[in-house]
């Protein structure tokens, strides 16, 4: 009897092989005649037993497997890029451990070929601003390619794009662990007939160079991008309302970078965010310290007191951006703009007040402060238009500031500047 059953159970193991050939021949007929749906659904019916397979039998059904995923996905299943990595890293996994390598080199060469694809499609989803599929296919070709760390680093960028903060964080962290720098070198000369520069590998441009056909050997190097990456880090548990893991992040990217005043103006908004004033005042005296020269830093301490509401040391901040720069016509608006800011916010108050004596006399001191408010906002503007005649940021705060002011005159003529 158990003779029987042992004969038995190998005819439905010989069975079961015949049915698995019969299915892949079918399928790799329905590919080659371009039917890639019909070929998977061929190989579908003999998934159940492949794993039983001889290796090499393994090995050809995962190949054609990734064939026919990646012919779906060129046609434009981007879903099934995924299922042809899949497949292709079965082919080289089930060789690998047998020794043989038959299918490994076209499933290498393959991969190669799908990162590229991938990475085309990625610049062409970013170029029409759908961020969130062009960071999947970086990612999907980091994944091909894990030499080549720089697809994770643009898929994060993609991912912050589009707004799809919980991967951008994924790959960032990623990139970190793995201990992307980005940096790298560009060698460069000048040709000398035709005068231009042109970049080339080291041992070309030394070639040239030496050969007489160029001058000039340059080498760029380009700087880490290991602060960004930390930086963003924080960003953006900041932006997802993280604040105990921001305030981390914020500490770890310090220590990677300690000079970057940016990641000080970034921690103190964060406390600021917090509720912890003392904390923010510490940090934005640290960055004014940190770059006492800097303009557009001062422009952006200014930007985040005036953000806070800090009115008065945002207008110390522009001021001096402004003894730096006299031309740096953000500073000059912003400035303009913090003393219609004060006046607007007398406006409350004044329609707060009653019909009384006292009323009123509170009403016409708050009306003249807030005036008086705003002509120090156009006055501003006004001696900024003597050396910017022509603009038009300008000339449209300044007509906003005297139609608010009901100074017709003033209005009109700045309305005849602007040509309207």
């Amino acid at each position: 009897m158990r003779t029987k059953i042992l004969i038995l159970l190998a005819i439905g193991i010989s069975t079961m092989g015949f049915a698995q050939k019969d299915e892949m021949k079918a399928a790799e007929k329905a590919l080659k005649d371009g039917d890639a749906a019909a070929a998977k659904a061929a190989l579908t019916s003999a998934a159940s037993t492949i794993d039983s397979a001889k290796d090499k039998e393994q090995a050809e059904y995962y190949a054609l497997l990734g064939n026919v995923n990646y012919d779906l996905a060129k046609k434009g299943d981007v879903s099934a890029f995924q299922s042809a990595l899949d497949a292709y890293n079965k082919v080289i996994e089930v060789e690998e451990a047998s020794g043989k390598s038959k299918y490994s080199s076209v499933a290498q060469e393959k991969m190669a070929q799908m990162t590229a694809d991938l990475v085309n499609a990625a610049v062409e989803d970013n170029n029409n601003q759908k961020f969130s599929e062009a960071a999947k296919k970086l990612y999907m070709s980091y994944n091909l390619s894990p030499k080549d760390t720089v697809y994770l680093y643009y898929a994060a960028s993609s991912a912050v794009n589009g707004q799809d903060y919980e991967e951008a964080l994924r790959y960032y962290k990623e990139l970190k662990d793995v201990g992307y720098s980005g940096e790298s070198v560009t060698y460069t000369a000048v040709n000398i007939e035709s005068g231009e520069t042109e970049t080339m590998d080291k041992a070309t441009r030394d070639l040239y160079v030496k050969a007489g056909t160029h001058k000039d050997p340059k080498e760029e190097v380009s700087p880490s991008k290991k602060p960004e990456i930390v930086k963003n880090i924080a960003l953006i548990y900041q932006q997802m309302g993280d604040n105990e893991k921001a305030v981390e992040a914020y500490a770890d990217a310090r220590s990677e970078n300690p000079d970057d005043v940016n990641l000080v103006l970034g921690e103190a908004n964060l406390y600021y965010a917090m509720g912890d004033k003392d904390k923010f005042k510490d940090l934005m005296g640290q960055a004014s310290a940190m770059a006492p020269d800097n303009a557009d830093l001062l422009y952006n301490i200014g930007v985040i007191n005036m953000e806070q509401g800090n009115l008065e040391d945002a207008r110390d901040a522009y001021k001096k951006a402004l003894a730096i720069d006299p031309g740096y016509i953000n500073a000059l608006l912003n400035l303009s703009t913090t003393y219609v800011n004060e006046g607007n916010g007398l406006i409350d108050e004044m329609n707060g007040l009653g019909n009384s004596k006292a009323d009123i006399a509170r009403y016409d001191e708050l009306k003249e402060k807030k005036d008086s408010l705003f002509r120090e906002g156009a006055n501003v503007l006004e001696d900024a238009l003597q050396s910017n005649p022509d603009n038009e940021s300008i000339l449209t705060q300044l007509k906003n500031i005297y139609g608010a002011l009901g100074d017709n005159e003033n209005f009109m003529r700045i309305k005849k500047l602007l040509g309207e």
